[in-house]
């Protein structure tokens, strides 16, 4: 997926050291080098970066979970896109980075035979609440401590059958 100033693409193997790098920098909660490498090879497609130029501005890390049913799925074993891990660097947010990610991100999923996404976020975390509900995500229910400071997070779930991928 191309926009004037960035392109989305599938992450590859070269670009981890920038997308810890932004993990590092905008997120408290950080990953081993070994927890991305995993997640990239088991699910290539839907392991995105936002990039311009040859640097990394965002990333989007996804994997399928088979668990049980969910908030749009009823069927125990439902296959859930889970959103581990979404980021922009500062300086690049509000232009459209994170929703372009979560967008091609989600069809992404689907073709993996996500049948519902979830995600965990901060509850003070406004602007991705507000990025995430514009997307079709309802808050589930609020998870209490959820993060290792303490804070709660809502856990966010939405149907992947409207999602079109072309």
């Amino acid at each position: 997926m191309a926009n004037e100033d960035y392109i989305i693409r599938p992450a590859e193997i070269e670009d981890l050291h920038q997308v810890m790098r932004i993990n590092q920098k905008t997120l408290p909660e950080n990953y081993p080098y070994s927890f991305f490498v995993e997640l990239l090879k088991k699910f290539p497609k839907s392991f995105l970066v936002a990039e311009k130029n040859g640097e990394v501005l965002g990333y989007m890390m996804n994997r399928i979970e088979k668990g049980l049913p969910g908030v749009f799925t009823s069927h125990f074993r439902a296959n859930k896109g889970h959103i581990v891990s979404i980021a922009v660097l500062p300086e690049h947010r509000r232009k459209g980075i994170g929703k372009r990610l979560m967008i091609e991100g989600m069809k992404a999923m689907k073709e993996y035979g996500a049948e519902e996404f979830v995600l965990e976020v901060r509850i003070t975390n406004e602007p991705a609440l507000a990025m995430y509900k514009s997307l079709g995500f309802e808050v589930v229910r609020e998870i209490k401590g959820y993060y290792h400071d303490g804070e709660s997070a809502y856990l966010m779930s939405r149907k992947a059958e409207d999602i079109q991928i072309s």
